[in-house]
């Protein structure tokens, strides 16, 4: 059985695709560093956080050789 702890690691990806969708909603399209420098949870946590987002069409991600901008849809 999953456990649906507000610590659990789902939960956590879930409450930090929320912190990455409010700062790309309120600062606008942002690299990939920029976004990882502007939100206070490790790196892996807001990478999977994207993908989440990115899974439900809720992000557009530019990518420009090694450039990543992550913008809202």
């Amino acid at each position: 059985m999953a456990d649906s702890s507000a610590s659990s690691p789902i939960a956590q990806i879930g409450h930090t695709a929320g912190e990455v969708w409010r700062t790309l909603n309120e600062k606008g399209p942002m690299t990939l560093a920029r976004l990882v420098k502007s939100i206070a949870q490790p790196r892996d946590n807001i990478m999977q956080a994207i993908g989440w987002l990115a899974r439900e069409d809720k992000l557009i991600i530019e990518v420009n050789g090694r450039r990543r901008v992550i913008r809202l849809k």
